[in-house]
């Protein structure tokens, strides 16, 4: 090996140590809290200054430092926040959206708190704590990771660790405190991160936004070992670090040569970046919560306040309004994450690249350096910058289409770092960029009021994005995506219009606010600016259209008012503590008459009944019974309700899959049909996490009649449900209707055909009145175009009486009959009900009978799964029982 290899080779595993001690860290704190903490790279750069205060600022002894920073400081912020932010959470059963929301809350946070104490300006003189020998780091390393996993084999405390990772909740029910395995596993975490930052920042510059960023960047080691794999997570880090050294020997000439450059000083962002499109199960649980605390109506006199506050600089003095300008184009900035986070449900960590590729390429094309372009107006310029940017939103946009949650925020926070270190970083990109306004818009006045005037026009046109068939489908898609798939709402095609909208909003606010302070700073779109960004929004309210308004004043009006970092400190804190706090916009007075968003959208605890649990509203106590005659327990008590389903209501059914009389609306005589295709499967088998659910099953469904689907839990017969609704793909085998092979189609083109489908879990969307749900159903079923259907399916249900109250506040019965009349609404020739009888007492569970008999003696398909035996013993024509991923009789 040549002298320079080695060097380089040896350069490589300095580099690599210090991200592998971040890939134990984050594995470790995942394994024991379930969290992903974007906060690490944070508490690595607070424990680096910490380390430099006592040496360099106080005089002690490095060795004394050092113990006191990483035995005492460094565990003592990891259960601070395990006790502060994360335990609450925990204990109140919150989606993974509000945790993920206070890591970010926390990386803000003591970004912004490091900003205040010790400035924003670069240190160059932190202490060096083991020397120049990337040996005796990577010895640390090794021996770190040997103890990690000794302790988690051979201890009791790892034992238990493993207990809470398999299962938390039968852990705790075994006497494990799982407390004290999430405070070990965050004291452990935060010492990892501390030991990196004091590693790094003899190295690296010391200030509070660079260290923590290039921490964030290295998470692709943990990312590559699906946050469960040590030995992975440390040979990943050890194998980029060498090969980005190595990379730094290559020159090439021409275009490829600043390219080259840039991938050698940030392949970990190339590999995260890699990592969070490629790897399968990073992070894939759902991150955003399905009962959306946000969209409240905010009233009118709050309103008047943000346009008064808007208005109030144009009586300013000309110079008075060079901070002012900023506001209203970051207002546009954030409006996109009401369109993408609060309107689509999908998290988007990356919008400050969107505003940033909006400045440069404005800049760029009024410059006349755009490539194939030639130089154009500043107003011109700008126009075409969006129509640029616009597309390059599928960066985002189509990995959303196959993932979500934790995963796809992943994506998008590896996509705005690598357009910040690919493009903003790169001189030959940014140099002498010099943004000029428009003609007639140099005083600052004309400016800003063209900017509200821009301002105002796309709250308008997101306000409409709001309403109508588009806005509920938006809702439903956030709400519950499985649900909006299975009413027939194309998923995919909505996902990339909320990204490809978001980034045109992003895009404009960019290139006017690149043009209002007449520079292009990449500092001001850096992947820290769109975390602070994105906690702004949802600890205002990512669904209000006042909440963007709001946080741009705040952050532009804190920064300058204040010591930089001030906002980050308190949009950090607010964030933090979103186990506790409400988002503000919710807290706000609503209309006369109006629900407060926040009681309107609760947490709803969990039971029989699923996702939105067996609460009803405040003060009615939950369901429960006795267990039921498959040993399953099932709700015997919820409350009724004015509106349950009499005899004559469903003795008359009309058919799901023809027109029939709707007496209240004298709706059009029925017309004839074709006999409904026939739901069969053929030979399906299915594998999942090694283990056979589905062995060559093949069933048919057929038209006039009830199919029940019974057996024991896990025989399979939930596998089964989701390949014939197209929610999983088989493995082998195939699914047919009419006899035209529909195996490849997804969900939603399975609704249009006429497929049905209800869930275990209900799947009612929350945010939407009763009325709004199945209106969904309606407007994407193959029945979209009859005028009556949503009158039809309210009235056969019993819910006409129900029809303008928000789903969020409903007892578990009558959701179950909402998600009924959802599916019924776009009149489906087959229907398929997982587990309906669910969370109903006696006399819903017996109105449900009287339903399923009606529709099928109208000739719908209906297939059942369900543990209720009487109720399948009263309904069902044909029975099949599953056992070990087969029917067997």
């Amino acid at each position: 090996m040549s002298s320079l290899t080695y060097q380089l080779v040896l350069a490589g595993l300095a580099v690599g140590s210090a991200a592998a001690l971040t890939g134990i860290g984050l594995v470790v704190t995942h394994r024991a809290t379930g969290v992903l903490n974007l906060a690490h790279g944070a508490v690595a750069m607070v424990c680096a200054y910490v380390l430099r205060e006592l040496v360099v600022e106080w005089g002690w002894p490095l060795p004394v430092a050092a113990c006191v920073t990483l035995l005492l400081v460094a565990p003592g912020i990891g259960l601070v926040l395990d006790r502060a932010v994360f335990r609450p959470a925990a204990v109140l059963d919150l989606d993974p959206a509000r945790t993920l929301v206070a890591s970010i809350g926390v990386f803000v946070l003591l970004v912004g708190g490091a900003a205040l104490v010790w400035g924003e300006g670069a240190r160059a003189d932190a202490p060096v704590l083991l020397g120049d020998d990337p040996w005796v780091q990577l010895s640390v390393v090794l021996v770190v990771a040997g103890a990690v996993g000794a302790a988690t084999r051979w201890t009791p405390l790892g034992r238990e660790l493993r207990a809470v990772v398999d299962n938390r909740e039968l852990a705790v029910l075994g006497g494990i405190d799982a407390d004290r395995v999430s405070a070990a596993g965050w004291a452990f975490g935060s010492f990892t991160a501390g030991l990196t930052g004091v590693l790094l920042a003899p190295y690296v510059r010391l200030d509070p936004y660079g260290l923590p960023l290039l921490v964030l960047e290295v998470i692709a080691v943990a990312v590559a070992a699906r946050m469960r794999s040590l030995p992975v997570a440390v040979l990943v880090a050890l194998a980029v670090g060498v090969a980005q050294a190595q990379l730094t020997r290559f020159h090439p000439e021409g275009w490829a040569g600043p390219l080259v450059q840039a991938v050698a000083t940030n392949l970990f962002v190339v590999a995260l970046l890699v990592a969070a499109l490629v790897v399968p199960g990073a992070g894939a649980r759902d991150a955003l919560p399905r009962t959306p605390p946000a969209g409240t109506r905010v009233a009118p006199g709050a309103w008047v306040a943000a346009g008064v506050l808007y208005l109030l600089p144009l009586g300013f003095a000309g110079g008075d309004l060079q901070t002012a300008v900023r506001v209203p184009a970051l207002a546009l900035v954030l409006l996109s994450l009401v369109v993408v986070t609060g309107r689509g449900g999908q998290i988007s960590l990356g919008q400050a690249a969107y505003a940033g590729l909006g400045a440069l390429f404005t800049a760029l094309l009024a410059a006349g350096r755009f490539p194939g372009l030639p130089r154009l107006p500043e107003a011109a310029a700008l126009l075409v910058a969006v129509v640029l940017v616009a597309p390059l939103g599928l960066l985002t946009g189509w990995p959303a289409i196959r993932r979500r949650g934790l995963a796809l925020a992943l994506v998008t926070l590896a996509v705005g770092v690598a357009v910040s270190r690919f493009v903003f970083d790169q001189p030959y990109a940014t140099a002498g960029l010099s943004p000029a306004r428009p003609a007639g818009l140099e005083p600052d006045h004309a400016y800003y009021a063209v900017e509200l005037a821009v301002l105002a026009a796309a709250l308008l046109l997101v306000a409409a994005l709001r309403r109508g068939r588009t806005g509920r489908a938006l809702a439903a898609l956030r709400d519950h995506e499985a649900g909006a798939e299975a009413a027939g709402v194309p998923v995919p095609a909505l996902k990339v219009l909320a990204f490809v909208a978001g980034a045109a909003l992003a895009a404009l606010g960019g290139g006017l606010l690149g043009m209002g302070v007449r520079a292009f700073d990449p500092a001001a779109y850096d992947p820290v600016r769109g975390l602070l960004w994105f906690a702004a929004v949802l600890v205002l309210g990512a669904d209000s259209l006042l909440s963007p308004l709001v946080a741009a004043a705040l952050l532009v009006g804190l920064d300058a008012g204040a010591h930089g970092g001030a906002a980050a400190a308190v949009i950090g804190l607010l964030a933090a503590f979103t186990a506790r706090v409400p988002p503000l916009a919710s807290l706000l007075p609503a209309p006369a008459g109006a629900t407060s968003g926040w009681l309107r959208h609760r947490p709803r605890a969990r039971g029989a009944g699923g996702a939105a649990g067996e609460a009803g509203t405040p003060g009615t106590p939950g369901a429960k019974g006795a267990p039921n005659a498959a040993g399953e327990t099932r709700a015997a008590d919820a409350p009724e309700t004015a509106d349950a389903p009499s005899t004559a209501d469903t003795t008359d059914a009309p058919s799901a899959g023809r027109a029939a009389p709707v007496p209240a609306h004298g709706a059009a005589p029925a017309r004839p049909v074709s006999p409904p295709p026939v739901l069969e499967a053929h030979g399906l088998t299915l594998r999942l996490a090694g283990s056979t659910v589905l062995d060559g099953v093949g069933l048919r469904v057929p038209p006039g009649r009830v199919t029940a689907l019974v057996g024991p839990n896990g025989a399979g017969k939930s596998s089964l449900f989701h390949c014939l609704a197209g929610t999983v793909r088989p493995g082998a085998g195939r699914v047919t209707l009419g006899g035209a092979d529909i195996t490849a189609r997804p969900a939603h083109a399975r609704a249009r055909l006429g497929v049905a489908r209800t869930f275990q879990e209900l799947a009612v969307f929350p945010s939407l009145t009763v009325e709004e749900n199945v209106r969904v159903g309606a407007e994407h079923g193959p029945g979209r175009h009859d005028p009556v259907a949503v009158e039809r399916a309210l009235r056969l249900l019993g819910l006409t009486g129900s029809r303008h109250l928000p789903a969020a506040a409903l007892p578990t019965g009558v959701l179950r009959r909402v998600e009924v009349a959802r599916a019924l609404a776009g009149r489906p020739h087959t229907l398929l009900l997982d587990e309906p009888a669910a969370g109903l007492d006696a006399a819903e569970t017996a109105a449900l009978a009287r339903l399923l008999k009606a529709l099928a003696a109208d000739g719908t398909a209906v297939l059942v799964v369900e543990h209720d035996l009487d109720l399948v013993a009263d309904v069902a024509h044909t029975v099949h029982v599953m056992e070990a991923g087969r029917i067997v009789s």
